[in-house]
């Protein structure tokens, strides 16, 4: 276990306005903090507010880790919560508080129960392995949405290395209470991030295919959901301006909060960008946490950095 958090580690002023609404969301003394640092590729960061903790993935190292913040709000401790981890990359909590997780390695999203026990969700599609499952969310009706682009199995790096056997990368739903897998999006070429709106009424998809196309997507979709848990109306909803973006998060009011290559944007409903908090590393996935849900987590990286926002995230307690 290991203590974290530095003065010296302290960013102020990380924030690009480029909204004035922007300055209603964010704080002009809050300091972007450097919590930890030491992962090859940080990545799939969870909050437990039940347990007042975070849960994110170091891929390459093979390893989980878990934050637990001290009452400064400046520094915690890290510690390995599992290693190894089937190269895990992005988690989500179920209805039960469960944790569920892509696991690149292991081409399966799985669940961890109470007790400790891993129970395997889905690993094939039609009798095949799936690519490698990226990010993953829980809609309220308990089905489980994930994306599947081929990172984990491209390179031994954070897998693998394979072949893609479905002939695709699709973006999913598994349905735990009838055991069934169905394909949702089959138009991606490198699914990644994922998120519903407050109201779960549009889905969010990030494109990563320019991480080895130039010309490849580099953007986040948007699809209305239907009653029946269809998609409809996709659009581009916004596109990367530095780097790419990859996993993101959704506020109560309905804004993005998406990592990209020089920190997080942050946009409103419209696709409207309204500000960036300045990351000095690439970052790869944020989520909100504390007991407020006001402080973003970010995993950047080598590192995990936090700062405190004037906006909740929209996640279950």
């Amino acid at each position: 276990m290991a203590e974290v958090g530095n003065p010296a580690d302290l960013i102020a002023n990380p924030y690009q306005v480029i909204e004035p609404a922007f300055r209603d969301l964010i704080s002009g003394v809050a300091r972007l903090v450097r919590l930890w640092t030491g992962a090859a590729w940080a990545e799939g960061p969870v909050w437990f507010r039940d347990g007042d903790f975070l849960l994110f993935s170091d891929i390459p190292n093979n390893r989980m880790l878990r934050f637990v913040p001290d009452h400064t709000g400046l520094g915690g401790t890290v510690s390995v919560f599992r290693q190894p981890s089937n190269n895990t990359n992005g988690h989500t909590r179920d209805l039960e508080g469960r944790l569920v997780s892509c696991e690149h390695g292991a081409r399966r999203v799985t669940r961890t129960e109470h007790d400790g026990r891993i129970t395997v969700l889905v690993d094939r599609y039609k009798g095949k392995r799936l690519n490698s499952p990226n990010d993953v969310v829980v809609k309220s009706d308990g089905t489980v949405w994930f994306t599947d682009p081929p990172y984990g199995i491209m390179t031994d790096l954070e897998g693998w290395q394979g072949e893609q056997e479905y002939g695709g990368c699709y973006v999913f739903c598994f349905d735990p209470k009838k055991d069934e897998l169905r394909v949702v999006a089959d138009d991606f070429v490198k699914p990644n991030g994922i998120a519903f709106s407050p109201d779960e009424s549009i889905l969010y998809v990030a494109d990563t295919a320019a991480s080895h196309d130039p010309d490849g997507p580099r953007h986040i979709r948007a699809f209305d959901v239907t009653d029946s848990g269809k998609l409809k109306r996709s659009r581009v909803f916004a596109t990367c301006d530095a780097g790419l973006f990859d996993g993101f998060r959704l506020d109560t009011a309905g804004r993005v909060w998406t990592s990209a290559g020089d920190g997080v944007h942050c946009f409103a409903p419209d696709g409207t960008l309204l500000g960036k908090i300045l990351v000095p590393e690439v970052v790869a996935n944020v989520c909100f946490g504390g007991l407020k849900k006001n402080r973003l987590y970010i995993c950047g990286t080598t590192s995990l950095y936090a700062i405190y926002t004037h906006v909740n995230g929209a996640l279950r307690p």
